[in-house]
């Protein structure tokens, strides 16, 4: 069991996939429960949230505020960016996860150098604060998003370093484990598209279609977490773990979720930064890639971290236009996580679909 009496540092955790990552550390399981979970984040008022919501209290009293480092959950204020509060931070951490991100694509657009100091210095900030002694960590998770391979936008660029310092890490740092996770859109995340289009249906639409035939990956916040416990358990250094998730046609998702309602559907055209296609494994690194359970890893293509011979597992690059759902299995889909119109919806946030 991994995690079993470990303490866990999770940078941005105040964010969706960071709130059902801590609720499901704590809530142990089949890899353990943590001594203590750390959450490190900017934002004091959504940790205070967090906070009250963890112990299931509606009215904010001094005990749970100075209590804080007597609790399995602890809060830290600190910026993955200033090295002093990663150092901080990190004392006495056996694992870290890094869900700290700037992820939106069109402010990472507008905000280039915002988005290198986040998703690419960050992590390095983390990575020095380790090699120089702050805690004798086990194991560092990054977390990657599709939009990492071949990418055309500044989101993607910067996980793209992300991973490949995360990687290189391991060369310098042989005590620590560096590994990477790397999944789709998380379904119905806020200011994704499919609570655009809820919204755009109440108003009587129309509905808004980039490209009929543009497709993405789709993944639970749940499945993204499963990922990150199956890279704990199972990821060799170097390795980058993606599940094997289902994708979609936009237009598809559009006509599941309009259904028998008169709502016209207007064809906008795509958006810059935007690509046809998501990719999960590209061409170059499919001859690196193996299965490795219900998921597959990246191999490390740096010689000094490649450990065993491996058979690959794909020929071409993994692409959201392969295995694409038709329409009626992308109305199972939404109906199993309940995101048709009129369904109680599950609560959003997450990284931007589009």
């Amino acid at each position: 069991m991994i995690i079993d009496k470990k303490t866990i540092l999770v940078t941005g955790g105040t964010g969706s996939l960071g709130k059902v990552l801590v609720r499901r550390l704590l809530s142990g399981g089949k890899i353990g429960t943590p001594k203590k979970v750390i959450v490190m984040s900017r934002d004091e008022s959504k940790q205070h949230d967090m906070r009250l919501s963890y112990l299931d209290k509606k009215i904010s009293t001094e005990e749970v505020i100075y209590r804080n480092f007597q609790q399995a959950l602890e809060f830290r204020i600190g910026d993955i960016r200033s090295y002093k509060d990663v150092y901080s931070a990190l004392c006495g951490v056996d694992i870290v996860i890094n869900a700290a991100a700037l992820k939106q694509v069109p402010t990472c657009e507008y905000f280039p150098d915002q988005a290198i100091e986040t998703n690419s210095l960050g992590v390095s900030n983390l990575i020095r604060a380790i090699r120089e002694g702050a805690s004798q960590v086990d194991t560092l998770v990054g977390i990657s998003t599709d939009k990492a391979a071949k990418p055309i936008n500044v989101m993607g660029m910067t996980k793209a370093l992300q991973e490949r310092i995360i990687i290189s890490a391991n060369i310098l740092n042989p005590d620590t484990r560096f590994i990477c996770v790397r999944y789709g859109n998380v379904i119905a995340s806020r200011g994704s598209v499919i609570p655009l289009f809820h919204h755009q249906i109440e108003n009587g639409g129309p509905i808004t279609v980039t490209v009929p035939k543009m497709t993405r990956f789709l993944l639970t916040l749940n499945e993204a977490v499963d990922t990150i416990f199956a890279a704990l358990e199972k990821a060799d250094r170097g390795e980058i773990l993606v599940p094997n998730v289902p994708s979609v046609t936009v237009m598809n998702l559009a006509k599941a979720l309009i259904g028998r309602k008169d709502i016209d559907i207007e064809i906008i055209g795509m958006r810059p930064g935007e690509k046809l296609h998501e990719i999960m494994v590209s061409d170059e690194e499919s001859n690196f890639t193996c299965k490795k359970g219900k998921y597959y890893a990246i191999k490390p293509m740096l010689p000094e971290l490649i450990q065993e011979s491996y058979k690959a597992s794909f020929k071409k690059e993994f692409s959201s236009s392969q295995n694409v759902l038709n329409l009626s299995e992308t109305k199972k889909l939404l109906e199993k996580h309940k995101l048709l119109p009129g369904m109680n919806k599950p609560s959003e946030g997450g990284e931007l679909l589009i």
